[in-house]
């Protein structure tokens, strides 16, 4: 029994840190509400429009197939406030930890030879066949990865939160160059929800990309902070912690 239970701590690896984790299960279930929430909110006027002003009889520049339902904005708009705040907040914790740890540079930033066309289109065939990268045992995130998150990290999330800001009278008031940087109220309305299916696109290739790496494996890592090491895989010296 004790060999068998030294066998398996040998054979698993640092992945996650404890920050890591942490951070990553409560964006997702700040995610969520904010999924839910916005939702609701959405079908007090599933129109969007472009500008200052916009109504539910007035031309819209994206009609939705939502009904018209009032009844869902109080407990929506309540929700996506609170969810907000706390997926921003966790956000910029996990930004500065990142930073100030090397995780950023060390762990999201591509590598050289990962940027290269080829290696850029065999991740993409593996990932197609639902075979990717990290099957392979690869201490690393795979290219495609990397630039999904940063993505996210550096242009998407910005985007939905100053698109969101934009929406509060209040904020607003106390910086109306908001307006001149999304072109009024309705327009970063329309902009946040463009984000928010980017966002949802984001969601599901990050699904997509766990089922092609070895998925079982990557949720215990994402929970316990270990993951298996494949029997032809070195231990991998490179791996951090932090």
């Amino acid at each position: 029994m004790t060999n068998a239970m030294t066998a398996r701590r040998e054979s698993a690896v640092p992945r996650h840190p404890l920050w890591v984790r942490l951070t990553h299960w409560v964006n997702t279930g700040a995610f969520l509400a904010l999924l839910v929430s916005g939702l609701a909110i959405l079908l007090a006027l599933p129109r969007l429009f472009w500008g200052e002003t916009g109504a539910n009889d007035a031309p819209a520049w994206i009609v939705l197939p939502l009904p018209v339902n009032l009844e869902q904005t109080g407990w929506g708009r309540n929700l996506h406030f609170l969810a907000a705040w706390i997926f921003v907040l966790n956000g910029a914790l996990y930004g500065l930890v990142a930073l100030a740890s090397g995780h950023f540079l060390r762990r999201l930033t591509p590598e050289r030879d990962q940027l290269h066309p080829r290696h850029i289109a065999a991740d993409i065939r593996a990932h197609l066949r639902l075979t990717g990268s990290g099957a392979t045992g690869a201490p690393r995130y795979n290219v495609l990865q990397k630039l999904a998150y940063l993505a996210v990290i550096l242009v998407l999330a910005p985007v939905m939160l100053l698109s969101g800001l934009t929406m509060s009278p209040g904020v607003t008031a106390a910086y109306p160059e908001l307006f001149t940087l999304f072109g009024g109220r309705q327009s970063a309305r329309t902009i946040h929800f463009l984000s928010a299916v980017l966002f949802v696109g984001f969601l599901l290739i990050h699904l997509w990309q766990v089922l092609a790496n070895r998925p079982l494996d990557l949720m215990r890592g994402m929970i316990t902070g270990r993951s298996a090491r494949p029997k032809s895989s070195p231990a991998p010296s490179e791996e951090d912690p932090r």
